[in-house]
């Protein structure tokens, strides 16, 4: 009973844990544009860590986008640690001055996202492949809050929230790469 007790105290204080919000103060006067930043090749790194600090996955991607005037198409060519490969293909759609729609197999509905200064926020559910303990692949719906921050004219940083039945399990954090 203690245990379970515990668990469901750092289950809550997680959830309780700050997080960005599109009204925080810039840090920079650059100017988050996906279509400009991820047309072309670009090249990632990152992991996955539970809500208790354990990191469960790490991955390398390769993007390869085209923008067509009004729709930005990014493949996405993930490689783990573990050698498993997924690809997952997203049809992007600027809505707006700064806003976007989104699609990609997995996704439940629409993703949408708004651009603000350096700082680009997008949300969705998705169908998660994630490897099971006797080897097979199995999904899990999951929800992020993906924020993404423009450090450079060629790096981008990428820390994603992700839910599952309303509470926070984990966070994923990635660092792009544009290549030139």
């Amino acid at each position: 009973m203690r245990v379970f007790l515990i668990s469901t105290c750092l289950v809550i204080l997680a959830a309780c844990t700050g997080k960005p919000a599109l009204e925080d103060a810039t840090l920079s006067d650059r100017k988050l544009d996906l279509e400009t930043f991820f047309d072309g090749r670009t090249t990632a790194q990152g992991q996955f860590q539970d809500i208790f600090g354990t990191v469960r996955r790490r991955f390398d991607v390769t993007i390869d986008g085209t923008w067509d005037g009004k729709t930005l198409r990014l493949v996405e060519d993930f490689i783990y640690e573990d050698g498993a490969t997924e690809q997952r293909i997203w049809t992007l759609t600027k809505t707006g001055p700064d806003s976007w729609e989104g699609t990609a197999p997995g996704v439940e509905g629409v993703a949408k996202g708004i651009e603000k200064g350096d700082t680009f926020n997008w949300r969705y559910s998705i169908d998660l492949p994630v490897p099971a303990a006797d080897g097979s692949v199995e999904t899990i719906p999951v929800i992020f809050d993906d924020w993404m921050w423009l450090l450079s004219d060629d790096t981008l940083l990428n820390r994603a929230y992700v839910k599952r039945f309303g509470l926070d399990i984990g966070d994923v954090v990635i660092f792009f790469q544009k290549e030139s």
